[in-house]
């Protein structure tokens, strides 16, 4: 699964896309340097009931922003994206390619 394939899981599960989670967890504080991968995936999986897969795509978005290394870019793999930059506005806006 791509990382932008994810993100849009996670969207059709929590019906939030990817940015308004960001906030919410901007607003918990746990954007904040420091902050530990597991406290984000508890959250995410007490509130959302998101699994480790999912919730480790949100925190990278969360801890290093929506840049993805571009290793799977272009490339073939299951793990493929388009873009080296995630979309995190939601599934009914992103641009088509």
């Amino acid at each position: 699964m791509s990382f932008q394939a994810y993100l849009d899981t996670i969207e059709k599960k929590t019906g939030l896309t990817p940015r308004q989670l960001i906030e919410i967890a901007r607003e918990k504080g746990l954007d904040a340097p420091g902050v530990k991968a597991g406290a984000i995936l508890s959250w995410l999986k007490d509130d959302y009931d998101l699994g480790r897969g999912h919730g480790m795509a949100l925190v990278h978005v969360i801890q290093k922003g929506p840049t993805i290394n571009t290793k799977h870019v272009g490339s073939d793999g299951v793990h493929r994206d388009e873009s080296d930059t995630l979309w995190l506005d939601g599934i009914a806006t992103k641009p088509v390619h």
